[in-house]
C-alpha cells in the first residue's frame, strides 16, 4: 500500500539532522553526509519543497535544549509538513517523551515518518506500534551507552587516572598523571595565596590584599588546555577556588559536584555544579601528586572559611572579623541557649546581646553583656597567657620588616623575567626573518615593540614599589620593638594598634567563648585553639536595655513622667536634645533610649486620645476655639489671660477645656487686646 498521498506531496518534506557532540561533527563526517543525502531521497519520492533542519548539530537527543526539534514540532502543528525524514529514530529523539510527542502530532495532522528502513504512518496502529518500539529501543540504547561510559569513567577515576583537566599550577604529564607547573612564577603565585591565607584567615582579605598590591594570579585560558594559562588580577572566586580545591593539597578528587533535575514550565531543567560535602565525594585519593600545602593545612583552611560564614544557615560559624571597636563579635556564645551573641552599638558604646529567644519565641533575652567590660577581662586573660611569646613575636616582626624583597616585589621580578624572555624571543624571530619580506617583518617588529613596552611598564612598577618601601629599622627602633614584645600589654594598648589587629590576635588564640549570667557575675569559659579551656568571672552591673546611669537626677525622671503624658517617645527625644538634657552617660536621646528609660522607671507610654480623656486641648485647638491665630493665643497664655501650663520650654502648652469655656463665657474676646479702645478690627469674608 502506497502511504504517500497527494496531500502529503502538497506539503513540504523536513529532513531532521542531528549529531550528539562537537567531536562527532569533526570526525563522523560520513554520518553528516548520509543525513544530508535524505534531501535527495525526498525529491525522489516526489516532494518538490524540502526543508533541512540542522539547528541541533552537536546537541544531545535527551531533549534538554533542541531548538531545531522545537521548530520541527511547530511546523508539524501548522500542517505544513507532509513527511519527516531521518536516518533512524535516535536522530529524532533519545527520550520517550519527545518521541511520542512527535508521533502524536504527526498522527493528528497526517504527517508520515520516513527513515532508511521504510515509511510509517502514525495513524495506522501497526506503524504506530513499530514506531513506539523503535523509540523505546533508542532510549534504552542511550541509557546503556551512558551507563557503560559512566562506569568506565568511575573505574578510571578510582585509580586516580582520569585527568579531564587540571587547575592552574599543574600540567598534564601523559594521559593519566599531573605534576606541578615547572614555571617558578606560577608556583610562587599559588604558594603566595596560601601564605597570605595563613596570615589573614580570610579569603576576602587575601583577595583584597592581592588587588591592592597589584599581584596577578595564573588562571586557565578559556580557549582550552592547549593555550595554557593567562595572568590577571584575581576575582574573589579565583582566590576561593584555589583555597578550596583539594588538588593543591596533593589529593585526587572526583565527584565533588552533582546535578539537580527539576521540571520548569513542563520542561526538564538541569542545574549543574552543586557542591557536595567531602564525605559524599565519589573518589578521594590523598598523596596522589606533588602538593603545594599539606592535607592537614587544607582541612584547616576549609574550617576557617566555613567559620567565616555570616549567614543564618550556619549558626555554629563565628563569622569573619568586621568593623567596629568591640573585639569579640562572633566568638561569644550564650551558655543558656547556645546561640551566638550579636553586637548592638549605641553611640560609641556597644553591648553583646542574645536576642534569639526573643525574636523566635517572644521571650526575654537570655543575656546582655557590656562590651567594654567583657572585652577588657578576656583581653587581659589572653595577654596573660601569651606574654611569654611576646619577645618571639617581636623578633619575627623585625625579621619580616628587614626582608628587603616583599611578596609583591618578588612577583614583579618574576613578571619582569617572563617579559624579558618574551622580548628576547620576539627579537630572535625578527632577526630570523628575511628583511625583504616586509609583510612578515612588519608584524614581527610590532610584536617586538609590544614586548619591549611590557618590559618598560613592569620596570616602572618595580621602581615605584621600591620607592614606597619603608626604610630599614634603626637600632633604637629595634630596641623599642623588643621592649614592646617583652611588655605585651603596652603593645596591646599602643595607639598604633588597631581594633582589627586586636581582633586578629584574639581569633588566633581563641576558638570560642561561652558566657553565662549568674546575677551580677558573668561566667566565661575560654576555648583556646589548642583545645585547652580557661574559666574567668567578670563582675559587672547587668542592666536591662534602657537602664541608664544612676547619676540622672530625680527632676529629670519627673520631667520624663510629665512628657510621657504629652507626646510619643520620638518627640520626647527631640525635645530633650533641644533643651540640652543628656542621658546619664552624656549621650544624646533616641527613641530607643527614651523607651528603655520609661520601661526601667515603669513609666507608661503615650496613648492616642489621652488629651481628650483628661479634657485637655493644645495651643492650636485653643486658638481655633477662641477665634485667634496661634501667636495671639500664645501671648494670651504667657500673659495669663487664658489659663494654661507648660512642663518645660519647648514642651506643648496644656489648656483645660473648662478654663477655655469659662474664658469664652466671660466674653473677654470682645475687649481690645491693647489699651487703645479706638483700635479698629478687620473683618475677612
Amino acid at each position: 500500500m502506497n502511504k504517500i498521498t497527494a496531500e502529503h506531496l502538497q506539503r513540504s518534506a523536513c529532513v531532521y539532522i542531528r549529531q550528539s557532540t562537537p567531536d562527532q561533527l569533526l570526525h563522523n563526517v560520513e554520518s553528516q553526509r548520509r543525513q544530508y543525502a535524505l534531501a535527495g531521497r525526498a525529491k525522489q519520492l516526489g516532494w518538490m519543497a524540502v526543508d533541512i533542519i540542522d539547528d541541533d548539530l552537536g546537541r544531545s537527543g535527551g531533549g534538554i535544549a533542541r531548538p531545531g526539534f522545537e521548530r520541527l514540532l511547530a511546523a508539524i502543528c501548522d500542517a505544513r509538513v507532509g513527511a519527516v525524514l531521518a536516518i533512524e529514530a535516535s536522530r529524532l529523539a533519545r527520550n520517550g517523551r519527545d518521541w511520542h510527542t512527535l508521533i502524536e502530532f504527526c498522527g493528528l495532522v497526517g504527517t508520515i515518518i520516513i527513515d532508511e528502513d521504510g515509511i510509517y504512518d502514525p495513524r495506522h496502529p501497526n506503524d504506530r506500534l513499530l514506531l513506539g518500539m523503535k523509540g523505546t529501543m533508542s532510549e534504552l540504547e542511550l541509557s546503556l551507552f551512558r551507563q557503560r561510559s559512566q562506569a568506565a569513567l568511575r573505574q578510571k577515576a578510582q585509580r586516580g587516572a582520569l585527568v579531564l583537566g587540571v587547575a592552574a599550577g599543574y600540567v598534564k604529564a601523559g594521559r593519566d598523571r599531573i605534576e606541578k607547573n615547572p614555571d617558578v612564577r606560577v608556583q610562587e603565585a599559588i604558594g603566595l595565596v596560601f601564605e597570605k591565607f595563613a596570615q589573614f584567615k580570610s579569603a576576602r582579605q587575601v583577595h583584597i590584599w592581592l588587588r591592592d598590591e597589584g599581584i596577578e594570579l595564573p588562571v586557565k585560558s578559556r580557549r582550552g588546555e592547549a593555550h595554557g594559562i593567562v595572568w590577571r588580577l584575581p576575582a574573589y572566586n579565583i582566590v576561593h577556588g584555589i583555597l578550596t580545591n583539594p588538588i593543591y593539597a596533593g589529593a585526587y578528587a572526583f565527584g565533588r559536584t552533582t546535578s539537580q533535575i527539576s521540571v520548569v514550565e513542563g520542561r526538564k531543567r538541569v542545574r549543574r555544579g552543586i557542591c557536595k560535602p567531602m564525605a559524599e565525594w565519589d573518589v578521594l585519593i590523598k598523596d596522589h601528586h606533588a602538593a603545594y600545602i599539606a592535607w592537614e593545612e587544607f582541612e584547616g583552611n576549609l574550617k576557617a572559611i566555613a567559620s567565616n560564614a555570616t549567614g543564618m544557615s550556619n549558626a555554629l560559624a563565628r563569622g569573619a572579623a568586621r568593623e567596629g571597636e568591640l573585639l569579640l563579635p562572633g566568638l561569644l556564645r550564650c551558655g543558656h541557649c547556645g546561640r551566638k551573641l550579636h553586637v548592638h552599638y549605641s553611640g560609641k558604646l556597644g553591648r553583646y546581646n542574645c536576642s534569639g529567644a526573643r525574636l523566635n519565641h517572644g521571650t526575654e533575652r537570655c543575656i546582655s553583656v557590656s562590651g567594654l567590660s567583657i572585652d577588657a577581662a578576656i583581653a587581659h586573660e589572653v595577654l596573660r597567657i601569651l606574654k611569654p611569646l611576646g619577645v618571639e613575636a617581636a623578633v619575627n616582626a623585625i625579621e619580616s620588616q628587614s626582608n628587603i624583597v616583599t611578596a609583591g616585589e618578588r612577583q614583579l621580578d618574576l613578571s619582569l623575567q617572563q617579559a624579558c624572555y618574551e622580548a628576547a624571543h620576539a627579537r630572535r624571530q625578527y632577526d630570523a626573518v628575511d628583511p625583504a619580506n616586509r609583510l612578515v617583518a612588519g608584524e614581527l617588529e610590532r610584536r617586538w615593540n609590544e614586548a619591549l613596552q611590557a618590559v618598560a611598564k613592569i620596570e616602572v612598577e618595580i621602581a615605584a614599589m621600591r620607592a614606597r618601601r619603608p626604610p630599614p629599622l634603626e637600632e633604637p627602633e629595634r630596641e623599642q620593638l623588643l621592649a614592646l614584645g617583652a611588655d605585651l600589654e603596652r603593645a596591646w594598648s599602643h595607639p598604633a594598634a588597631t581594633a582589627a589587629t586586636r581582633k586578629r590576635i584574639l581569633r588566633t588564640a581563641l576558638s570560642e567563648v561561652i558566657v553565662r549570667r549568674d546575677g551580677a557575675t558573668i561566667h566565661a569559659v575560654l576555648h583556646w585553639q589548642g583545645g585547652e579551656h580557661t574559666e574567668i568571672d567578670v563582675k559587672q552591673r547587668l542592666n536591662a536595655v534602657g537602664r541608664h546611669n544612676p547619676r540622672i537626677p530625680d527632676d529629670a525622671i519627673a520631667l520624663m513622667r510629665e512628657l510621657a503624658r504629652l507626646m510619643p517617645d520620638r518627640q520626647i527625644a527631640f525635645l530633650l536634645n533641644r533643651i540640652k538634657v543628656a542621658t546619664g552617660n552624656g549621650n544624646a536621646w533616641t527613641q530607643t533610649r527614651v523607651r528603655g528609660f520609661r520601661h526601667h522607671h515603669e513609666i507608661a507610654g503615650f496613648r492616642e486620645g489621652e488629651w481628650s480623656e483628661r479634657n485637655e486641648v493644645t495651643l492650636e485647638v485653643a486658638a481655633k476655639t477662641i477665634g485667634v491665630c496661634n501667636m495671639t493665643a500664645l501671648r494670651m497664655l504667657r500673659r495669663g489671660t487664658v489659663p494654661g501650663r507648660q512642663v518645660c520650654p519647648g514642651a506643648p502648652w496644656v489648656i483645660k477645656a473648662e478654663d477655655l469655656a469659662s474664658f469664652a463665657d466671660q466674653k473677654q474676646l470682645a475687649a481690645p487686646l491693647t489699651a487703645n479702645r479706638d483700635q479698629a478690627t478687620f473683618d475677612f469674608q
